[in-house]
Parts: structure tokens; C-alpha cells; sequence
């Protein structure tokens, strides 16, 4: 495509034939600068790769001097690199044609003799072929995610983001992916490009968790905004709002609270889609206002779209639950006490939504009564597959000189190395202890800590260190290593400490249980016999199961049993005579209470909560259509024909694996292809195996811009 440049030389851009007649400015070994005047634009390309045209007329051609005189072709000769056309007696060289000659018509190309094979046709169309048919497809946005295809996650995701302005909430059980379905119903949005501008508001300790996420799964490059970042981009240009040098940004509510200034920019700043992550930490009560949902409430008002994500809708009570449903719809859910009296009556709805099978009257149904179409709760009452849970308890005698728990942690972590281990207590403190009293014990051992005093880039590689198949054999959290994190790849959990809350140890358990998980979960629950923890372990386990399975209802039994339970554990140790009789019926009674709030929430709200959240045969239908996809080779055949036509190396790694190289003729021209290359896979299994292969499909970014590059 192209030959020895010199200086004054006419080229044409085949990528950007609206820039007009170029001429050759300056030329080194490897790179080559051309300039389109009459475009009044320049541009630099490698020598090896530019997607230039040489400018050759031919006898009888009519073309124009820079006077914008019209001339014929009469004859062509060529000196020093340089075209000189003889017309009406004397010669003109090429440096003196007229800059405003395009080819970007049709005729135009066709009678300068621009014009692409046959073969280039035929690749081009297939591209319009492939794009026409993904516009359509129903499961774009959904197919090209790294991720296993759950249906229930697929069908919130669908039924989600069909919406112009979705604004619901994502309260799923712990475990059930709530940050997939999200990032699905994102993913989909900005592909179809009815979302441009979105913000995510996630805790600090999860920011890069998000970022990685986004990333690896869905190739969503989302920019972390922090101080520092504002803080450059304003030093740059000081009357700039930070907010609006990126469209898809990623930070923690926390820059608002500590710099009002910034609250204003973002709230100026205008976004198309809102993410919050754990949004039942936003503080509302009919008597105060948190300032976080004050902003919240600001921002839900001037954007679109709203995502609120929250794995324990009901853990601060129903008015806490109510709060963050008047963020999504504060005219269906305008005051607490009429709430509060509608969710009285849902047991009679929920059984005749039960015998209904229109899903047209069901649809109906659920949008005059309940959260309507606003809340998503999923639970692995209806959701099967979770593997078991094993309480192994763990009754240590009283040791005066030191905690007897630490020596059957170190054996613990012993014997079962190089098994994962996961440990999670209360403090920073408490696992700074821990840490030093392991390492004295085990010399050896592969240890590694996460807790709030650490940075976020050093939890982040902490926990990477932990994931790691040769990496830690255990890691010790404080609670906040009970929000957010994903640890289902390890199988034994270690409870150094017991919350009080029951949903707060749900949490914690539910960093291994959760979709993902392929082995049964050891949870591990060391204590000392007459210690104030005895009565939280037997209270728990005895009272609630809750070490075995699922816990519901976890907020209403703190406010029945909360304050007895803490009394007597604080009691427990310093009694000569051990309160056992007392523990006895606290247990009985909250074990009674226990299967009453089960049988009510199984009853009532939860049903149709259930009803709206998952319909198993749509969501088996959008399974098919992406196994479908998924089975589907046109996508190979394509982009092998489009790397071919490149002149991509490709290697063939494994069936549907490939290893572009970059070493063709046309691959400065390619976009999204590293200097290095880059390993794909067209196989959904293979991608969820090698997290260092790029998982290729219609929706994948290299996929988009290959269509875009032939087709613009």
C-alpha cells in the first residue's frame, strides 16, 4: 500500500479520505508526516504501516492546479520521487495541485482508480452483516461478559435494563451478584448508547475491587476519581470541572463529605446513569437526615438512572429500608406510615399473585402492590445450587497466660496448608495480634493481613497475594473484610470473634457462600468455655442455625433478643455460678421466634418480592440464546479473515484460542491491539480459566473497533 516517500509526494488517507489531497512534509527511517492543508490537519504515521494512497493520475485525467484551474492530463513523467503531468504545453508537478481534491465519492474513487479487490467488499459487507444483526440482538451487553451465565442475574440484568431510565434496587441475599447484575445492566446501557455519563459511588475499601471488576469482566474502563485526580486536572486547567474531563467515573462518597466543593462539581456535572454500592449506609430517619444521603438524594433528582445496591435492605429496620426506596420513586413511595401500613396487607396479594398465570395480570399486579417494579431481592430459597455449610465448633478450655484460640489456630493453619484459610474478627487491632502471635508460632507460614489501616493499593495486593494459588494460606481481616470481597475460591472460614448482629454474620460467611463456590464451607468457630462468646456461639447456633444456613429476618431478631443477648454475654464469664439455665431459655425463645418471622416472610412480602425478581423461563431463554452465541464460530471466521487482512500473526494457542501478534504490515492501523499482542479465546470456559486471555465476542471493544475501522 504504499512505496518510498519523499518529500512533496501527493497521498490520499484510506481512513480519512474527507481530509483531502496530503503532501509529504517529513520522512525518517520510521515515521512519516503528512499534511492535509486544505483540512488544516496533520498527521504523523508509522513508515512500515500508513494507511496512505499514492496520488497517481493518468492520461486524460481532468484535475485542478492550485489556482483552482481546471487542466487535462496529457502526459506523466516522474524525477526525484516527485509526478510532474505535462498540460496545455508545460508540466506541472504534483506540489502544485490544488489541496481540496477528496475522493470520498463513490465516482470520485472510482475514476482515480481508488477503489478496494473484490475481497475487501466482500469483508466489509459481512461487518455490516454481523453489526446490523448484534444492534438487534437482545442479548447484547449480556453475551460478551467474562462471567458464568446465572439465569437469575441474566433476567434482573434483561429485565433491568429494557428500561429507558432504570432505577431500581439491587437487594439480592449476600452471594447471589448483585455486582454482576449491575455491571451487566451498565454494560448493556453504554453499549446501546443510552448511557454515556455514569458515576459508581462505592465504599473506599471496595474502589478497586470495582475498577478490576469492570475491567476484567466487561472491558468497562471506568476512571478513579479522588482528590489528587480533581486536584490535577483542575492544576491543568483551573476553571474546569474535574467531573466532566471523563464520562464513566468510579469514586467513593467519601471525597463529597470531606470537600463540599466537590459535591457541587459532581452535582453540576450532569450524569445519565448513578451507581451506589452498599447504599443501606446512607442514614435517613423521619428526625434526621444523614449529609450522605442529603447528596445522595440531590444527585438521584438530576440523573436518569439509578442503581442502589444493598445486600440487607431490611438490617436498620424498616424506615432505613423505606429511605432508600423514596431515592428510587419518592412519589409511589411518598410517606413511611402509609408504607409501613401497605406491607401489613401483602400476605393475601402474595397468595393471589400464586394462583395467577397470565403474566400479563401478573405484570399488573406487581406494579400496583408491593416495591412494584423498584426492588429486586433474590434468596437461596429460591435460588439453589449452594453448597453445604459445616459448623465445626470448636469448645477450647480457659488458659490464664495466653488466648488457648491461637494455638488451635496455628495447628489449624497447619494442617490443613496449603488450603486457603480465611479469617475474619472485629478490629485492626485484634488482627494485628493475631498476625504476631502466628508468625512466633509458624515460621514459615504464608501469611497476610487486610484491615482499615492499610492503603487500598496494598489490600488490593494483599488480597490478589491471598488469591493466589501459591500465595498465602490465610488472611486475616478486620470487618471490613466483610463487605464487598469475594473469597469463594477458599473453603474454611475462620469466626475469631462473633458480631452481634445476625445479618453482620451473614456477611461475613457469605464472602465464601456465594455463586462460585465449589466446595462444601467450613466454618470454623473457636471459643472458650465460659466466655462471653459461648453465648453468642451457642445463641447462634443452637438458637438460629445460623452457622449451617441462611439466616432471615436477622433485624427484627436483634431487636428482640439484642440487648439480653449482650447483657448475658457480659455477665456470663464473671458469674461463679454460670448462667446456664438463662442461656437455655433465651435460646428455646429464639429459636420459637426464629421459625414465627420464617414462617411470616415466606408467607408474605418476600413472595412477591420473589415473583418480580426471577422468572425462570425467560431466564432460561436468555441462557439458550447466549449458549447459542457462545456456540456460534461466524465470530472466528470473521476476525481471522479481518486479522488476515491486516496482516495480524496469529497464532493458534488452542481450539477457539489465538496469540495476535503485531508484527503485520497494517497494524498501526488496527485499534486495541497492543505492541506486545494480546491472547484471545472465543471459548466462554477457556476465559473463565485463563483470566490472562481476553474473552472475544460481538460486544468485546477490539471486536467494535474492527467493525468501525472497516466500516467508517
Amino acid at each position: 500500500m504504499h512505496s518510498d516517500f519523499h518529500p512533496g509526494q501527493r497521498w490520499i488517507s484510506e481512513s480519512e479520505p474527507e481530509l483531502g489531497l496530503g503532501s509529504i512534509l517529513h520522512v525518517t527511517d520510521r515515521r512519516v508526516m503528512a499534511e492535509f492543508t486544505a483540512a488544516g490537519a496533520r498527521r504523523e504515521y508509522a513508515r512500515a504501516n500508513t494507511p496512505l494512497r499514492r496520488v497517481r493520475f493518468r492520461v486524460g485525467d481532468t484535475i485542478k492546479n492550485d489556482k483552482n484551474r481546471s487542466l487535462v492530463v496529457e502526459a506523466v513523467t516522474e524525477r526525484n520521487g516527485l509526478l510532474f503531468y505535462r498540460c496545455h504545453g508545460r508540466d506541472l508537478c504534483e506540489t502544485e495541485l490544488s489541496d481540496a481534491i477528496s475522493f470520498n465519492e463513490p465516482e470520485e474513487r472510482l475514476f482515480a482508480g481508488q477503489f478496494d479487490p473484490p475481497q475487501m467488499f466482500d469483508l466489509r459487507f459481512a461487518a455490516l452483516e454481523h453489526q446490523h444483526r448484534q444492534r438487534k440482538s437482545r442479548v447484547r451487553g449480556f453475551a460478551g461478559a467474562r462471567i458464568d451465565l446465572i439465569p437469575h442475574q441474566l433476567y434482573i440484568a434483561s429485565e433491568v435494563a429494557r428500561r429507558l431510565a432504570p432505577r431500581v434496587l439491587l437487594a439480592d441475599e449476600v452471594g447471589l451478584g448483585k455486582t454482576i447484575e449491575a455491571c451487566l445492566i451498565l454494560h448493556r446501557l453504554i453499549l446501546t448508547g443510552r448511557a454515556e455519563r455514569v458515576l459508581i459511588l462505592v465504599p473506599e475499601s471496595l474502589i478497586h475491587q470495582w475498577f478490576v471488576e469492570l475491567l476484567r469482566r466487561f472491558n468497562l474502563w471506568f476512571h478513579i476519581f479522588d482528590e489528587e485526580r480533581c486536584g490535577a486536572i483542575e492544576a491543568v486547567d483551573p476553571g474546569k470541572n474535574p467531573f466532566l474531563d471523563d464520562q464513566l467515573i468510579l469514586s467513593s462518597i467519601n471525597l463529597f463529605m470531606k470537600n463540599e466543593h466537590r459535591a457541587g462539581q459532581t452535582l453540576a456535572a450532569g450524569w445519565d446513569v448513578l451507581v451506589i454500592d452498599e447504599a443501606h449506609h446512607l442514614g435517613w430517619s423521619p428526625e434526621a437526615v444523614s449529609p450522605e444521603y442529603a447528596l445522595v438524594e440531590m444527585l438521584c433528582r438530576k440523573t436518569p438512572g439509578l442503581l442502589l445496591l444493598t445486600a440487607t435492605p431490611d438490617q436498620l429496620g424498616i424506615a432505613s429500608h423505606y429511605a432508600r426506596l423514596r431515592l428510587l420513586d419518592p412519589d409511589r413511595f411518598y410517606d413511611l406510615d402509609e408504607f409501613i401500613h401497605e406491607t401489613e396487607h401483602y400476605r393475601e396479594i402474595a397468595r393471589r399473585a400464586e394462583r395467577i398465570h397470565n403474566d400479563q395480570q401478573l405484570d399488573d399486579l406487581l406494579d400496583q402492590h408491593g416495591t412494584g417494579r423498584v426492588s429486586f431481592r433474590n434468596t437461596r430459597a429460591t435460588i439453589k445450587g449452594f453448597p453445604n455449610r459445616v459448623p465445626r465448633l470448636v469448645s477450647l478450655e480457659p488458659n490464664p497466660s495466653q488466648d488457648a484460640r491461637i494455638d488451635w489456630l496455628a495447628a489449624l493453619v497447619r494442617n490443613l496448608s496449603p488450603a486457603k484459610v480465611l479469617l475474619i474478627c472485629r478490629t485492626q487491632a485484634l488482627v494485628a495480634a493475631i498476625d504476631e502471635a502466628l508468625r512466633q508460632r509458624i515460621k514459615k507460614v504464608k501469611l497476610a493481613v487486610f484491615h482499615e489501616g492499610l492503603s487500598l493499593i496494598q489490600r488490593d495486593r494483599n488480597a490478589a497475594w491471598f488469591a493466589d494459588p501459591y500465595g498465602a494460606d490465610i488472611l486475616i481481616c478486620s470487618e471490613i473484610g466483610s463487605e464487598g470481597r469475594n473469597f469463594q475460591f477458599a473453603h474454611h472460614l475462620v469466626l475469631f470473634d462473633l458480631p452481634l448482629d445476625p445479618e453482620l454474620l451473614e456477611q461475613r460467611i457469605g464472602r465464601l457462600d456465594r455463586i462460585g463456590q465449589t466446595s462444601e464451607i467450613n466454618v470454623h468457630v473457636p471459643y472458650v468455655v465460659g466466655s462471653s462468646m459461648e453465648v453468642l456461639v451457642r445463641w447462634y447456633h443452637e438458637g438460629l442455625k445460623a452457622f449451617e444456613r441462611n439466616l432471615e429476618g436477622g433485624s427484627e431478631l436483634l431487636d428482640r433478643f439484642g440487648a439480653r443477648v449482650y447483657e448475658l454475654a457480659q455477665r456470663f464469664p464473671k458469674s461463679k455460678k454460670t448462667p446456664q439455665a438463662e442461656l437455655e431459655r433465651l435460646i428455646e425463645e429464639t429459636r420459637q421466634a426464629h421459625r414465627e418471622i420464617t414462617e411470616r416472610l415466606q408467607r408474605g412480602r418476600d413472595r412477591l418480592l420473589e415473583l418480580n425478581s426471577f422468572r425462570p423461563k425467560i431466564a432460561t431463554k436468555l441462557v439458550g440464546e447466549i449458549q447459542r452465541q457462545d456456540e456460534d464460530q461466524s465470530l472466528d471466521e470473521f476476525m481471522l479473515s479481518v486479522f488476515d487482512h491486516y496482516a495480524l500473526n496469529v497464532e493458534e494457542l488452542a481450539p477457539r484460542t489465538y496469540k495476535l501478534g503485531s508484527a503485520g504490515v497494517l497494524t498501526d492501523s488496527f485499534p486495541g491491539l497492543p505492541t506486545d499482542g494480546l491472547s484471545v479465546t472465543c471459548d466462554r470456559k477457556w476465559a473463565l480459566a485463563h483470566e490472562n486471555v481476553q474473552f472475544l465476542t460481538w460486544d468485546h471493544p477490539l471486536v467494535t473497533a474492527a467493525l468501525d475501522l472497516l466500516l467508517g
